[in-house]
């Protein structure tokens, strides 16, 4: 069984707003509940709690406080599991040696929602009359234990069965995320070939037999960069004045005036970060149906953004606003619904950056960043992101070469896939 979500934009009424702030007041204050008494055993007795633990005092604090007994007791446990979570990743990075960073309290305009575990307790769905065959989750209403039918939009690309639900609270805006369970993921495949380079001038330079194609980028951040900048002044600045008025650098009282300036700057931000995962899942969906088999690099972004102080500062924020990383997992994820060949070249070995398409040689002294232009003493003239778009298409038709189609390699493992043979075009 495969698992794949949905989100829903949820559109309470006033009476149902009021609940739904309430019901995340009440998770996110047994979620520093729980917090607190974490470190107050450990500081007592030198031994933390357990997620057991915790769920049979959360029985306590249900018979002793009535507001936490009218929420759904699965949903409770849901928040203290992800503080467990939070424990269990903190002890895996101190075992690392990696940066721990131990679990914080939340403020509750940083905290993002509650979970359900069961369809059916707690949470229902019920999609409208009209709904078309084959999406029996689309739009209609979903109920929420204590706030009642809520009206609700979207629908899943593929139905399945719900699981899991997750109320989500965003830039002043609810939204619904289903987990759906489903046997399998039908996604048209192409029958062409063809190899892609990530970049920041052109998002995509994609090489095929018959030529070379780009994919612009949109620059959805650059693009709101001088708006960000004045709403941010704007709220920095009412901050300080509030903090001048009431004396205190934390804990001043927030204005309707302030409330609203920061409301603002989090819906373009959230609007921002909506435009960019459309242009990815679009564009992602576009390659898979247009390609059947697909060779890019594999990317380190860490380290493509660990060094170079402020300088650098501009190029890192460029990278960041591309999001090259979830851009390659949403395209290895769709070629893998549709049964395509999707491959991840090594970097390091192949150098797609430095090789030559032509004759497969390294130059002899290494290209910088600010090198656009390939030049080969083979003859060989192109940009720099075309030549390694078609060096990666030259190393994908070599890995083709003698392979089954049920192998197919994801990031450097094999997975796999069971599907027939299908033509792809040369």
């Amino acid at each position: 069984m495969l698992n794949r979500k949905v989100t829903y934009r949820l559109y309470p009424n006033v009476e149902q707003e009021a609940r739904l702030q309430e019901t995340l007041g009440l998770h996110q204050r047994l979620y520093n509940t729980a917090l607190e008494e974490r470190i107050r055993a450990y500081q007592e007795t030198g031994k933390g709690l357990s997620f057991a633990d915790q769920c049979k005092v959360l029985t306590q604090w249900r018979k002793a406080v009535p507001a936490l007994a009218g929420l759904n007791a699965q949903s409770e446990q849901v928040t203290l599991k992800r503080l467990h979570l939070a424990f269990q990743h903190f002890f895996r990075r101190v075992k690392n040696d990696e940066t721990p960073g131990f679990p914080r309290f939340k403020n509750i305009h940083r905290y993002p929602g509650w979970g359900y575990k069961t369809h059916g307790d707690g949470w229902k769905l019920h999609p409208s009359q009209g709904a078309s065959p084959g999406q029996p989750g689309a739009h209609g209403k979903i109920y929420l234990q204590g706030i009642g039918l809520v009206p609700m939009r979207g629908k899943p690309r593929t139905a399945g069965d719900p699981v899991t639900c997750e109320i989500l609270h965003k830039a002043g805006k609810w939204y619904a995320s289903v987990t759906l369970e489903m046997e399998t993921v039908q996604r048209e495949r192409g029958t062409e070939m063809a190899a892609f380079d990530w970049g920041l001038t052109d998002f995509l330079t994609i090489a095929t037999p018959q030529g070379v194609e780009t994919v612009a980028n949109p620059r959805h951040l650059r693009n709101q960069l001088t708006e960000l900048k004045h709403l941010g002044q704007e709220v920095a600045r009412k901050i300080r004045m509030a903090q001048k008025l009431s004396g205190k650098q934390k804990g001043f009282p927030v204005s309707g005036n302030l409330r609203r300036a920061i409301q603002h700057l989090s819906r373009l931000h959230a609007k921002i970060a909506r435009q960019r995962k459309d242009f990815m899942h679009q564009t992602s969906a576009w390659l898979v149906k247009r390609f059947g088999a697909l060779a890019t690099e594999a990317l380190d972004v860490k380290n493509m953004i660990h060094k170079g102080g402020a300088h650098k500062k501009g190029l890192n924020r460029e990278i960041h606003a591309a999001a090259p990383a979830a851009f390659l997992k949403m395209t290895r994820t769709k070629a893998e619904e549709a049964g395509s060949w999707y491959e991840e070249a090594p970097t390091r070995e192949i150098k797609p950056t430095q090789r030559c398409h032509g004759c497969w040689k390294l130059p002899n002294v290494k290209k910088t960043l600010s090198d656009r232009i390939h030049r080969c003493d083979c003859g060989a003239c192109c940009g720099r992101d075309e030549n390694a778009a078609k060096v990666l298409l030259r190393w994908l038709e070599a890995e083709l070469t003698g392979r089954e189609p049920s192998e197919m390699r994801s990031g450097g493992s094999f997975a796999a896939m069971k599907h027939e043979t299908h033509t792809i075009a040369g």
